[in-house]
């Protein structure tokens, strides 16, 4: 966290990214409100998505490349733990303003009253997944040409489930159906992320370092 908030550039870069991108939506698609709060979720949910991985890739290189890592890896804490304290600090300064930022942009995009709190708690349990499901991407892609492409192409396909249910818990929400059976899911997929994730990034570190 030290590290992260001495630095600063990855959290404006990731913020940033998202807000630009949405702002640029209402002039591609038109200013109507109803087409606007149509696609309100989806827009902020992709973005939110691409701007994760932003920063994913500086996950453990820097470690990597001034042989941090190896220090870490031979330390008694478990290199899972590591991976989960990673991922842990990673979300705080990328996911968490992103969960701040959703509803501020849900407003310019006229998403309607009914679908905020629940945006909110989609993001706040989807976005996690997101650092725990990008930190398994980030280590196989460690020290590979061109690994920010590698990274891509591994991790977008995983996030597709957090897409696909953190959009549909706000439309029901809006729809005046309940949003939690959506909810629950994006909860189960990052509590199962949570172990997986961490054994995976582990072992793949293991072997970047061989």
């Amino acid at each position: 966290m030290r590290l992260a908030l001495r630095q600063g550039g990855d959290a404006a870069m990731v913020v940033g990214f998202f807000v630009l991108g949405v702002v640029l939506f209402p002039f591609g698609v038109g200013p109507e409100p109803q087409l606007l709060a149509r696609i309100a979720a989806g827009v902020l949910w992709v973005m939110a998505l691409l701007a994760a991985l932003l920063s994913l890739e500086r996950l453990f290189a820097a470690d990597f490349e001034d042989g941090s890592l190896e220090g870490l890896a031979l330390l008694a804490l478990p290199l899972e733990a590591v991976v989960l304290a990673k991922c842990a600090a990673h979300w705080l300064v990328t996911g968490l303003p992103l969960v701040v930022a959703a509803p501020v942009l849900g407003a310019l995009l006229a998403l309607e009253a009914d679908g905020y709190a629940t945006l909110i708690a989609a993001m706040a349990l989807g976005t996690p997944s997101l650092s725990l499901v990008g930190a398994v991407g980030a280590a196989l892609s460690l020290g590979a040409r061109r690994g920010g492409v590698l990274l891509s192409l591994l991790v977008l396909p995983l996030y597709i489930p957090v897409l696909v249910f953190g959009v549909a818990a706000v439309e029901a929400a809006v729809s005046g159906l309940p949003p939690r059976p959506h909810l629950l899911i994006l909860a189960a997929f990052g509590v199962g992320a949570l172990p997986l994730a961490a054994f995976a990034a582990a072992a793949a570190l293991r072997q970047a370092l061989e």
